[in-house]
């Protein structure tokens, strides 16, 4: 399975660890996934949303958010979501009880290239098959991965459009959303009350009718 793993500080995107898996048979120019993954690290900023897919044709990247270092993982479209988050919730925990602390600190890119040995081995056991057919009992804090916003990444690095931007607009059209279902909530209920009221006054009048008939 063609894929990659890239790890970055968020405030300059300077790469800090990275694994690479190419398979020949594919066809797919890593290079250019790389570049673009470089590029979207150097986008990034405290606003960017924290969990975040883009897709990229028949690829898709995606990335998480913690303590100002981004965990980055290209993978086939085909992949489980879940999996590829628990994944890199996995390298998350890991880098950051090993290096947290020394993050802040280097200046030289891939200054952790050792942690490779490690992305491997965890990427080998999520590609496994077993584990991707066990992949719904992973113990992750991601329940729900419909949720995490999914953009187009050639819009955000060609139209410069950042995340942040893009997460506004999402969080615009869920406003506009719920206020569209709030609107219709009360006119339905503005048009059961006319239409109760109606009845009601035709009943009236009808008992008025009948009354003044009979007297």
């Amino acid at each position: 399975m063609t894929s990659l793993t890239m790890i970055a500080r968020v405030t300059d995107g300077l790469p800090l660890a990275a694994s690479v898996q190419e398979d020949e048979k594919s066809g797919r120019d890593l290079q250019h996934y790389q570049s673009q993954a470089k590029q979207l690290c150097r986008k990034l900023n405290a606003q960017s949303p924290d969990r975040c897919t883009l897709e990229a044709g028949d690829m898709s990247f995606h990335y998480l958010i913690a303590q100002d270092v981004c965990y980055l993982f290209l993978c086939e479209a085909s992949f489980a979501k879940k999996l590829a988050f628990a994944y890199l919730d996995d390298l998350r925990g890991e880098f950051n009880d090993r290096y947290g602390r020394r993050v802040a600190a280097v200046t030289r890119p891939y200054s952790f290239i050792e942690f490779d040995t490690y992305i491997q081995k965890t990427k080998k056991s999520f590609v496994d098959s077993r584990a991707r057919r066990n992949f719904g009992s992973i113990n992750t804090e991601l329940q729900d991965v419909q949720r995490i916003m999914v953009a187009n990444i050639e819009e955000v690095l060609q139209r410069g459009e950042s995340l942040s931007a893009l997460d506004t607009k999402a969080s615009n059209l869920t406003s506009l959303s719920k206020k569209y279902r709030s609107d219709a909530k009360y006119l339905n209920t503005r048009s059961t009350y006319a239409k109760v009221a109606a009845v009601s006054v035709f009943f009236i009048t009808l008992i008025i009718y009948v009354r003044f008939w009979w007297l």
